[in-house]
């Protein structure tokens, strides 16, 4: 179990990582646009977001089930 968490540590930085980057990136355009951009510019990270936690779940629940390397299969 505790090699499990080691390979989970990684999917989940990235995962950080990237939101906090489309949090930033985004939150600094809609800062400087105006109208109906800012509200655009919004939905875009939330949207980018929520697909990237949805990705790092199912990641998450491969490497409990033991698929590691599930890029060897193809």
């Amino acid at each position: 179990m505790k090699s499990h968490k080691k390979k989970m540590t990684a999917p989940i930085m990235i995962s950080v990582i990237i939101i906090l980057y489309y949090v930033v990136y985004f939150g600094v355009l809609i800062t400087l646009l105006e109208g109906i951009w800012k509200y655009i510019l919004g939905i875009i990270p939330l949207v980018l977001s929520i697909v990237m936690v949805k990705v790092c779940i199912e990641r998450i629940n491969e490497i409990k089930k033991g698929e590691e390397d599930d890029i060897s299969k193809y």
